[in-house]
């Protein structure tokens, strides 16, 4: 294989391995729901799970076939790391025994633990030149706001919310404000912790 970025080729193989996996765990449900009246695309793709794999796959597919090395790009991949990160966590704290229409065991771990898990390595492994400023961290978190505004908005008028966290039908509006608030600091936090450690493995065997 002919390398013609700075990643090792072998990064650069299982970034499209990995994005192959991810790739089929997104698409085996709404595949499988073909012709399904009852089944509500809208509804799959509103879940933050889903719109920062895909934007995870992305980045390790483009990662993997091009190698980009320009700073718009390492910004893109931490957000994906981060968001991914976000995932990982979120899940693991709140919404391990909560039905998120991922019903099958391994899309779940794919796309809840595997992909999240893949995208972190990579960060680690491969340095992206960056250190965590007020610019940088408040940029990535425009899509969760963003997300999170969109959700408000379209849940009255679907009469439905992808997470219990942010549904206001039972814990109103005043408690919903706080716990968001609280996670939108949590997500600043690890905004700075994901732009700390790019490339912390060759960092560490480069001190050694």
């Amino acid at each position: 294989m002919v390398v013609r970025g700075g990643t090792p080729a072998w990064i650069r193989v299982l970034r499209i391995a990995f994005a192959i996996l991810g790739l089929v765990a997104l698409a085996w449900i709404p595949l499988r729901n073909l012709g399904n009246p009852n089944y509500s695309y809208v509804n799959f793709f509103s879940y933050f799970t889903i719109q920062s794999n895909i934007l995870g796959l992305i980045v390790l597919v483009v990662g993997g076939l091009k190698d980009p090395a320009g700073r718009r790009w390492q910004v893109l991949r931490g957000a994906a790391t981060l968001y991914l990160t976000i995932t990982l966590i979120i899940y693991a704290v709140l919404l391990a025994d909560i039905d998120v229409q991922l019903t099958e065991r391994w899309i779940n771990d794919t796309l809840h633990r595997v992909i999240p898990i893949v995208l972190i390595a990579d960060w680690l492994l491969v340095a992206a030149a960056m250190k965590p400023t007020v610019k940088l961290i408040l940029g990535w978190l425009i899509y969760p706001l963003a997300y999170g505004a969109y959700t408000l908005v379209r849940g009255p008028f679907a009469d439905w919310y992808p997470y219990p966290f942010i549904d206001p039908r039972e814990q109103g509006y005043g408690a919903l404000t706080i716990g968001l608030v609280v996670m939108a600091v949590v997500f600043a936090i690890l905004g700075v912790i994901v732009a700390a450690l790019n490339g912390l493995v060759p960092k560490a065997v480069a001190r050694r």
